[in-house]
């Protein structure tokens, strides 16, 4: 049995548009004009591999008992009572209003769970709205576009948080391809002539995003002035200088690249004044939205909690990323300081095995060439693909050589794994009693990935699902 999201909000946020993008066709009217939709419309929707139930809703408005926006109102409360999980839709372009806590305060009475979605969120017109969001009291907005289909990988993170992932992929939802968007074709890869699935490749032609993150004053700006070959951006000795995430566009070797310079990340603590608070959030925005992300820490004080931190939430995110150890002209034992630094990433950030290292100079241009080899190299890594054949041939193997445990008397089977997505690369284990497999056999499934498949210095996500293979019965005949 799939479960039910209604899509709440007041008139005119999007409610659906976004309907129509989860559907995948246009059922719901769209207008300008608020209160197109007055009843409560069902229909199948998905993200992805995530299958559910979608209602779109009227607008939620203050009215009298008898009117018809009352009636509708009613309709809007009925499908909130309904849903197992309400995505409560506001218009980031016009921000936080006053009709928006209310039935902020309506969702947190009658709601099972909530997800706020930020909607309108193409260009920087919606920045303001997203950041107004945190307000409403329902955590993290998640940023999207329904008119564009924008951001429809967060939400599917969203969604499966917050509903839990026993629930989420529970009933009919099988395994198939998911690269953040809903893609033309959810069903599973296609097959050669020898029966083995045809891999995506990566579009080369579209700019690689790239944001450079890091402590205030660690040379970010430097280092994109420097990569770029002129004075782009405004830099000095102050801490601060840059606020808001500009954009650069760059051809390097042929390769077009987007790189966004962005705000210098401190402890939340110290951030006081509003001008900078909205500074760091258009940061970690820039972060969500880039493929590969430059920390760059300095090469005299490297690693301080700080760095660790901006890294962790980096990786958190899902992002390929690369360590550029700044100011190395400075250095003068680099040999020593470089293999020492190295070390410090290994034990400060041991998710990631075998995170990128690599020491340049804003100041003189040393190691960009280099910067820019690995970052190439890793953003390749985590846009792999592997056969779900090789995957399965190696969960055999590593199921032969060292057995999950056993709890309670009995073994835990590991059945079948497909690789769900990439960017980065994700693989879902169908298996009998996921909730009782330790921790620590799952990292270790983990780290035999990146040994047998070479994905090193990337995230990698692994979900572990209880049902049966999905693929059992394709090409047998009923």
């Amino acid at each position: 049995m799939t479960f039910k999201v209604a899509i709440i909000g007041r008139p005119n946020v999007g409610k659906s548009t976004l309907f129509n993008r989860l559907v995948g066709k246009r059922l719901a009217l769209v207008d300008d004009t608020p209160g197109v939709t007055r009843d409560r419309r069902l229909a199948d929707g998905r993200i992805g591999d995530l299958k559910f139930q979608v209602i779109d809703t009227a607008g939620l408005e203050e009215a009298s008992a008898d009117s018809l926006e009352a009636r509708m109102r009613r309709q809007t409360e009925q499908a909130i009572g309904e849903a197992d999980l309400c995505l409560f839709l506001i218009d980031a372009k016009s921000g936080v209003v006053p009709a928006d806590r209310i039935f902020a305060q309506m969702l947190r009475k009658r709601a099972r769970k909530v997800v706020l979605v930020a909607n309108k969120m193409e260009g920087r017109a919606g920045e303001q709205g997203f950041y107004d969001a945190y307000s409403l009291g329902f955590g993290d907005a998640v940023p999207i576009s329904a008119e564009h289909g924008q951001g429809m990988g967060d939400l599917y993170y969203a969604i499966v948080e917050a509903i839990g992932e026993e629930v989420a992929y529970a009933g009919e939802n099988e395994v198939s391809m998911f690269e953040g968007d809903l893609p033309k074709d959810a069903e599973a890869l296609p097959l050669d002539e020898d029966g083995e699935e045809i891999l995506p490749v990566y579009d080369k032609t579209k700019p690689l995003k790239i944001a450079v993150v890091g402590r205030p004053n660690a040379g970010k700006s430097t280092l994109i002035n420097r990569m770029i070959g002129e004075e782009r951006l405004l830099t000095g000795p102050e801490a601060g200088i840059t606020r808001d995430s500009i954009s650069v566009d760059w051809d390097w070797n042929g390769r077009t690249i987007r790189l966004y310079d962005t705000a210098g990340m401190r402890k939340k603590a110290k951030v006081q004044e509003k001008l900078e608070k909205l500074s760091v959030s258009d940061a970690l925005r820039s972060v969500q939205y880039a493929e590969v992300v430059i920390i760059v820490i300095d090469a005299a004080i490297p690693f301080e909690k700080q760095d660790v931190q901006i890294a962790d939430l980096v990786l958190r995110e899902g992002r390929a990323a690369v360590i550029a150890v700044n100011k190395w002209d400075a250095v003068e034992d680099r040999q020593s300081a470089l293999s020492e630094i190295r070390m410090m990433a290994e034990e400060s950030l041991p998710q990631v095995k075998r995170l990128r290292v690599v020491p340049v100079s804003g100041l003189t241009g040393e190691g960009i060439d280099r910067l820019m080899q690995t970052v190439f190299e890793v953003h390749e890594i985590w846009n792999r693909r592997i056969r779900t054949s090789g995957l399965n041939r190696w969960l055999d193997d590593i199921q032969y050589h060292h057995p999950p445990p056993a709890v309670s008397g009995r073994r835990i089977k590991m059945k079948y794994i497909t690789q769900i997505k990439a960017r980065p690369p994700t693989f879902m284990v169908h298996c009998s009693r996921p909730e009782s497999l330790p921790a620590s056999y799952t990292r270790y499934m983990i780290n035999s990935l990146r040994e047998s498949f070479d994905l090193w210095g990337v995230p990698i996500r692994l979900i572990m699902r209880k049902g049966e293979n999905p693929y059992v019965s394709r090409g047998k005949k009923t």
